[in-house]
């Protein structure tokens, strides 16, 4: 069993209340402004009411789509914990970073391994995904971002961050699919490798090792630190 270290999807379920639920306290706030405006002669009543009908069906709204945000969050994070007990089950040697820091992001999962150092990046997406002319699809349509170029940027963040602590190593990026719906199962693009959550074991053994005992134990510590 590998050496697990952090929480899958916390971050997420964290970034997805604040990002969802922030219109609620502005509304809550600019609400109570109007109510109040009410209170102080006719001409800033009727301006106060009209402006409190206003904000109340926009915070309706707004109210919505933060659920909608939230949930989406959730289920991405929902996602990680079910990619997260896959790669709980690879050998004893291999080492699991959750919820990784680097950068100005928070990689879903870092894997350690004697074939080398990974940075994966989970979808939990339910539509069919195929890579067509040079890009990841979602029911024959782009994604609102592109995937590929999210975990690319992850792992450049990560190489930085781990040169600057003084290891400089080839980090493999790859794009994972939870919900199993990649219709190819495996692929190659732009130098990411892209998997079904169902692939990942297998994807993994037949890697080549490449990192003595002693190296993985170094980057390990960097890790950690």
């Amino acid at each position: 069993m590998a050496k697990i270290h952090g929480l899958p999807g916390e971050w997420a379920r964290v970034k997805g209340v604040v990002t969802g639920l922030w219109p609620l306290f502005a509304w809550i706030f600019a609400s109570g402004f109007f109510l109040a405006m009410m209170m102080f002669g006719e001409t800033l009543a009727a301006v106060g009411a009209m402006a409190f009908v206003i904000t109340s069906a926009l915070g309706l709204w707004t109210f919505r789509q933060g659920l909608r945000r939230v949930e989406s969050f959730f289920k991405g994070a929902k996602g990680e914990e079910r990619v997260a007990a896959i790669l709980q089950d690879l050998p004893d040697e291999y080492e699991v970073f959750h919820d990784y820091v680097a950068g100005g992001d928070h990689v879903d999962h870092v894997v350690l391994a004697p074939s080398g150092l990974y940075v994966l990046e989970t979808k939990f997406w339910n539509g069919k995904v195929t890579v067509e002319d040079g890009c990841v699809l979602v029911d024959g349509k782009l994604p609102s971002r592109s995937p590929v170029a999210q975990v690319q940027r992850e792992t450049q963040e990560l190489k930085q961050k781990l040169k600057e602590m003084g290891w400089s190593g080839y980090i493999a990026p790859v794009l994972t699919f939870a919900s199993d719906t990649f219709e190819p199962g495996r692929a190659e693009l732009h130098d990411v490798s892209i998997l079904n959550a169902a692939e990942l074991k297998a994807w993994f053994a037949s890697r080549v090792s490449i990192l003595t005992r002693m190296e993985l134990d170094r980057i390990s510590k960097l890790m950690e630190s």
